[in-house]
Protein backbone atom coordinates (compact mmCIF):
# COMPACT_ATOMS: atom_id res chain seq x y z
CA UNK A 1 0.00 0.00 0.00
CA UNK A 2 2.72 2.81 0.74
CA UNK A 3 4.62 1.74 -2.18
CA UNK A 4 1.41 2.22 -4.16
CA UNK A 5 1.05 6.10 -2.41
CA UNK A 6 4.80 6.33 -2.81
CA UNK A 7 4.49 6.01 -6.70
CA UNK A 8 0.80 8.16 -6.51
CA UNK A 9 2.94 10.65 -5.31
CA UNK A 10 5.59 10.58 -7.42
CA UNK A 11 3.08 10.71 -10.65
CA UNK A 12 1.40 13.58 -9.49
CA UNK A 13 4.75 15.53 -8.64
CA UNK A 14 5.92 14.79 -11.86
CA UNK A 15 2.26 16.17 -13.89
CA UNK A 16 2.67 19.29 -11.90
CA UNK A 17 6.16 19.76 -12.48
CA UNK A 18 5.14 19.59 -16.35
CA UNK A 19 1.98 21.50 -16.27
CA UNK A 20 3.90 24.49 -14.92
CA UNK A 21 7.24 23.70 -17.41
CA UNK A 22 5.64 24.07 -20.98
CA UNK A 23 7.27 23.26 -24.05
CA UNK A 24 6.40 24.40 -27.03
CA UNK A 25 6.73 21.42 -29.91
CA UNK A 26 8.28 23.06 -32.98
CA UNK A 27 8.07 19.52 -34.91
CA UNK A 28 8.04 15.65 -35.39
CA UNK A 29 9.35 14.17 -37.44
CA UNK A 30 10.17 9.91 -38.43
CA UNK A 31 13.48 8.84 -40.88
CA UNK A 32 14.46 5.91 -41.76
CA UNK A 33 15.78 3.18 -40.63
CA UNK A 34 13.20 4.45 -37.57
CA UNK A 35 14.67 7.39 -35.78
CA UNK A 36 12.39 9.91 -34.39
CA UNK A 37 13.09 13.83 -34.09
CA UNK A 38 10.83 15.83 -31.63
CA UNK A 39 12.34 19.27 -31.74
CA UNK A 40 11.16 22.09 -29.10
CA UNK A 41 11.31 24.98 -27.39
CA UNK A 42 11.71 24.41 -23.88
CA UNK A 43 12.40 26.84 -20.58
CA UNK A 44 15.66 28.24 -20.51
CA UNK A 45 17.62 26.26 -17.77
CA UNK A 46 21.05 26.38 -16.00
CA UNK A 47 23.77 24.33 -18.00
CA UNK A 48 26.86 23.03 -17.50
CA UNK A 49 29.73 23.77 -17.97
CA UNK A 50 28.93 27.59 -17.96
CA UNK A 51 32.11 27.95 -20.33
CA UNK A 52 30.01 26.48 -23.40
CA UNK A 53 26.60 27.37 -22.68
CA UNK A 54 25.08 30.90 -22.33
CA UNK A 55 23.75 31.45 -18.62
CA UNK A 56 19.93 31.26 -17.72
CA UNK A 57 19.88 35.47 -17.64
CA UNK A 58 21.17 35.56 -21.55
CA UNK A 59 18.72 33.11 -22.27
CA UNK A 60 15.94 33.20 -24.34
CA UNK A 61 14.71 29.54 -24.96
CA UNK A 62 16.67 26.21 -24.26
CA UNK A 63 15.99 24.71 -28.42
CA UNK A 64 16.04 20.83 -28.44
CA UNK A 65 16.11 17.73 -30.28
CA UNK A 66 14.89 14.68 -29.06
CA UNK A 67 16.26 11.93 -30.93
CA UNK A 68 15.01 8.62 -29.95
CA UNK A 69 14.60 4.90 -32.01
CA UNK A 70 11.29 4.83 -32.69
CA UNK A 71 9.13 2.42 -30.13
CA UNK A 72 7.78 0.30 -33.30
CA UNK A 73 9.69 -0.65 -36.55
CA UNK A 74 13.17 -0.21 -35.36
CA UNK A 75 16.65 -2.24 -36.42
CA UNK A 76 17.36 -5.55 -34.84
CA UNK A 77 19.28 -4.73 -31.95
CA UNK A 78 18.09 -1.60 -31.29
CA UNK A 79 16.44 -0.63 -27.90
CA UNK A 80 12.81 0.71 -28.53
CA UNK A 81 12.36 4.62 -27.45
CA UNK A 82 16.32 4.86 -26.81
CA UNK A 83 18.41 7.67 -27.62
CA UNK A 84 20.38 7.86 -30.72
CA UNK A 85 24.20 9.23 -30.23
CA UNK A 86 26.77 10.54 -31.86
CA UNK A 87 24.82 12.83 -34.05
CA UNK A 88 25.32 16.43 -35.57
CA UNK A 89 22.33 18.94 -34.87
CA UNK A 90 22.33 22.51 -35.61
CA UNK A 91 19.53 25.68 -35.97
CA UNK A 92 19.63 28.06 -37.50
CA UNK A 93 16.84 30.67 -35.87
CA UNK A 94 15.29 33.31 -38.59
CA UNK A 95 13.32 36.31 -37.59
CA UNK A 96 10.56 36.43 -39.70
CA UNK A 97 9.91 40.70 -39.06
CA UNK A 98 13.72 41.64 -39.83
CA UNK A 99 15.74 38.76 -41.28
CA UNK A 100 17.95 38.22 -38.30
CA UNK A 101 19.12 35.33 -37.73
CA UNK A 102 20.97 33.16 -35.42
CA UNK A 103 22.84 29.86 -35.57
CA UNK A 104 24.06 27.35 -33.02
CA UNK A 105 25.33 23.63 -32.55
CA UNK A 106 23.07 21.63 -30.50
CA UNK A 107 24.88 19.25 -27.78
CA UNK A 108 24.35 16.29 -25.91
CA UNK A 109 22.57 17.17 -22.50
CA UNK A 110 20.90 14.85 -20.30
CA UNK A 111 18.67 16.38 -17.39
CA UNK A 112 15.70 14.16 -15.34
CA UNK A 113 13.10 14.89 -17.65
CA UNK A 114 14.04 14.34 -21.20
CA UNK A 115 17.31 12.21 -20.22
CA UNK A 116 19.32 12.52 -22.78
CA UNK A 117 18.92 15.19 -26.14
CA UNK A 118 20.75 17.96 -28.13
CA UNK A 119 19.69 21.11 -26.96
CA UNK A 120 21.49 24.68 -26.69
CA UNK A 121 20.48 27.57 -24.69
CA UNK A 122 20.03 30.81 -26.89
CA UNK A 123 19.08 34.34 -27.15
CA UNK A 124 16.55 35.00 -30.32
CA UNK A 125 17.52 37.52 -32.78
CA UNK A 126 14.95 39.67 -32.01
CA UNK A 127 11.60 40.26 -29.70
CA UNK A 128 9.87 37.80 -27.89
CA UNK A 129 6.90 38.46 -29.86
CA UNK A 130 8.23 38.28 -33.21
CA UNK A 131 7.55 34.90 -34.97
CA UNK A 132 10.50 33.25 -36.48
CA UNK A 133 11.52 29.85 -38.76
CA UNK A 134 13.88 27.13 -37.76
CA UNK A 135 15.84 25.21 -39.45
CA UNK A 136 17.24 21.58 -37.93
CA UNK A 137 20.15 20.37 -40.08
CA UNK A 138 20.87 16.96 -38.58
CA UNK A 139 23.55 15.38 -40.26
CA UNK A 140 24.81 11.17 -39.85
CA UNK A 141 27.84 10.07 -37.46
CA UNK A 142 31.32 10.21 -39.79
CA UNK A 143 33.26 7.17 -39.28
CA UNK A 144 35.27 8.73 -37.21
CA UNK A 145 32.33 8.86 -34.76
CA UNK A 146 30.47 5.41 -35.61
CA UNK A 147 31.60 2.40 -36.95
CA UNK A 148 29.20 -0.20 -38.51
CA UNK A 149 28.90 -3.96 -38.70
CA UNK A 150 28.57 -5.67 -41.92
CA UNK A 151 25.03 -6.53 -40.82
CA UNK A 152 23.99 -3.24 -40.99
CA UNK A 153 25.34 -2.09 -44.27
CA UNK A 154 23.71 -5.15 -45.56
CA UNK A 155 20.48 -4.11 -44.16
CA UNK A 156 20.64 -0.36 -44.07
CA UNK A 157 23.60 0.90 -46.01
CA UNK A 158 27.12 2.46 -45.09
CA UNK A 159 25.67 4.67 -42.85
CA UNK A 160 23.65 5.54 -40.22
CA UNK A 161 20.86 7.80 -42.14
CA UNK A 162 20.92 10.41 -44.40
CA UNK A 163 21.84 13.47 -43.96
CA UNK A 164 18.40 16.30 -43.79
CA UNK A 165 17.47 19.04 -42.70
CA UNK A 166 13.57 20.34 -41.46
CA UNK A 167 11.89 23.72 -41.51
CA UNK A 168 9.01 25.13 -39.68
CA UNK A 169 7.61 28.43 -40.17
CA UNK A 170 5.47 31.03 -37.69
CA UNK A 171 7.25 29.44 -33.94
CA UNK A 172 6.24 31.72 -31.63
CA UNK A 173 8.60 31.18 -28.57
CA UNK A 174 6.44 34.26 -26.52
CA UNK A 175 5.02 31.39 -23.81
CA UNK A 176 8.48 29.48 -23.42
CA UNK A 177 10.55 32.33 -23.16
CA UNK A 178 8.42 34.21 -20.89
CA UNK A 179 8.28 31.35 -18.42
CA UNK A 180 10.66 29.87 -15.56
CA UNK A 181 11.94 26.61 -14.18
CA UNK A 182 11.93 28.54 -11.08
Amino acid sequence: MREVLFICLTIFSFKSVMANNPELVIGEERVEPGIVYIFEGAIKDHVMPMSMHLSENETHVHIEARVNWDSKNVPEGTVPGGFVPYMYINAKIINEKTGLSTFIDLVPHINLIDNFHYARNISLPGSIDDLYTVRFNVIPPTGQDLSLHKDWLDGYGNQLFKQTSFTYKKVNFKEIAESSRR
